[in-house]
């Protein structure tokens, strides 16, 4: 898996504390406000879109409008999910959730995906297959053109700020944008950019639907574009699922993430050997670590314990760590070391 959080080799601390901050774009902090944003345009932008398929639908009774109109109800609905998702992602840790909130992104997340699979996919196809056998030309061919070319314009817009986000991280962590879209803990912005960019296709399957419907008076067209767009929006749906899936049930970062990791806690002088490390998503951008360590020096166990205590805490001061657990290693367990980069 690769990630949109490389772990720097070495701290800003004097101590040589442990992973520096998450060079994702963010330099250490969360992009809240760019996501939010991303989320802010394609909300609004397909309110508006979904209004106006809705009409051009109704006036027109293409089958690929319907199909359109229920997509953009269907994206709408999601980016109020999506939203929700943003909000309760971010809320501090208390005595019933130590570990924070993050995970809540990932909920509403599928919630949203879900949505899209059942609202979006499923109604289209449903509704292109009941129109396989209709006849007669469509009402009002020009306006349902109009409605579309206007949507790409306003999809288009959504989707430039889904993806100049996108290509932002991705750049600075030299990866291609569709491999860290895919693999990014971020799941609002894939969300985003995966709805997107099937809207996008949409448009153009349910034009060329009705252009040929226009062409051949065959309303058989129309129908398959309908069906074709479901069945996209399917495909998408079902990617988005799967991947909030992941995440939820304990997605680990990448392998080059915990190399980076595990290389910035032999830094620590403190640190003599790390015998055992796991680091796992807790919501986008933050990682549960936990350690087994030989420390320099022998102590006294209380002597021992605090020092422990304060490696966790200067690991805590990153803002990609949301807590980090340290423990001494049991007598004769070898020591990982970083393996070579690909």
């Amino acid at each position: 898996m690769s990630d949109e959080n490389q772990i720097s080799g070495s701290t800003a601390t004097p101590t040589g504390a442990g992973p520096a901050p998450s060079n994702d774009g963010t330099a250490g902090k969360k992009d809240d406000g760019g996501s939010v944003l991303t989320v802010v345009i394609a909300l609004v932008g397909n309110a508006l879109i979904a209004i106006a398929k809705t009409v051009a639908a109704v006036l027109s009774g293409s089958a690929s409008m319907v199909a359109e109109a229920t997509h953009s109800w269907a994206d709408t609905g999601n980016e109020v999910f999506l939203l929700v998702a943003e909000r309760r992602s971010v809320r501090a840790p208390d005595q019933t959730h130590p570990l924070g909130y993050g995970r809540a992104a990932y909920v509403w997340s599928l919630v949203a995906a879900f949505g899209l699979f059942v609202a979006g996919s499923i109604l289209s196809i449903t509704h292109g297959i009941s129109e396989l056998g209709a006849e007669g030309e469509g009402a009002d061919y020009l306006l349902s053109y109009i409605v579309l070319a206007v949507s790409f314009v306003l999809e288009g817009v959504s989707f430039l700020q889904a993806a100049r986000q996108t290509r932002s991280w991705a750049t600075k962590l030299n990866l291609r944008p569709m491999r860290y879209i895919l693999n990014t803990s971020q799941t609002t912005l894939r969300a985003v950019f995966f709805e997107d960019a099937a809207a996008l296709i949409g448009i153009l399957l349910a034009a060329g639907g009705l252009a040929l419907h226009e062409i051949t008076g065959e309303a058989v067209y129309d129908a398959v574009g309908s069906i074709l767009v479901g069945v996209l929006l399917g495909v998408g749906a079902l990617i988005l699922i799967q991947r909030n899936m992941a995440f939820l049930v304990g997605q680990q970062v990448s392998d080059d993430t915990r190399n980076r990791s595990l290389s910035a806690l032999y830094d620590n002088p403190d640190i003599e050997a790390v015998t055992f490390l796991h680091m796992e998503y807790v919501g986008p951008s933050k990682v549960l670590l936990i350690a087994a360590v030989d420390l320099a020096d022998d102590d006294v166990e209380s002597v021992l314990q605090t020092r422990i205590q304060a490696i966790e805490d200067r690991l805590e001061g990153n803002a990609f760590i949301a807590r980090a657990f340290l423990t001494l290693s049991a007598p004769g367990m070898p020591p990982l070391s970083p393996t070579p980069a690909n």
